[in-house]
């Protein structure tokens, strides 16, 4: 069975972590951002960067062709969403959104905000991979942890008014 590491250290074998986290089996630190039928959005658990939010399907799929029309509509609804609150709630100015078709996990996006400590590893999709490790590596703290938290909590009261 594949072993995650969480953004908290803390390491799940888990067959699949998509299912993992959209059926409770493991609850993000913070908890869901916002759920419906089709889709589970929570902030990333193995990186601590305020607002990186994950949007996965519930169903165990891979691909864009693979959503029903339900889906499709719910999906860009979400995405909307999710980013209009990040904007108005987090000041988030940008966000990169990767996406991925030979994951290990379900059909998902990322919604990774740009901050501007970020620049320094570069302005393109490149630079996501630098960035990411660092949030591992030094701002798995109590303070950002705490702002991360808050974050996905304002998120989540945003979302679900």
């Amino acid at each position: 069975m594949p072993k995650v590491t969480l953004a908290n250290g803390k390491t799940v074998e888990v067959e699949c972590l998509s299912c993992a986290l959209t059926s409770g089996l493991i609850t993000p630190d913070g908890g869901v951002v916002i759920e419906t039928d089709y889709f589970h959005a929570h902030q990333d658990v193995a990186y601590p960067i305020k607002g990186l939010i994950i949007l996965a399907s519930k169903r165990h799929i891979k691909c864009f062709d693979e959503l029903t029309d339900e889906e499709q509509a719910d999906y860009i609804t979400l995405l909307v969403k999710i980013r209009k609150a990040q904007r108005k709630i987090l000041g988030i100015e940008y966000v990169y959104y990767f996406y991925n078709e030979d994951t290990t996990h379900h059909f998902h996006t990322w919604m990774v905000p740009r901050y501007e400590w970020m620049y320094e590893f570069g302005r393109s999709v490149e630079s996501l991979r630098p960035v990411l490790l660092y949030s591992r590596n030094h701002l798995n703290n109590d303070a950002n942890m705490q702002e991360v938290r808050s974050a996905i909590k304002k998120l989540a009261e945003e979302l679900n008014r």
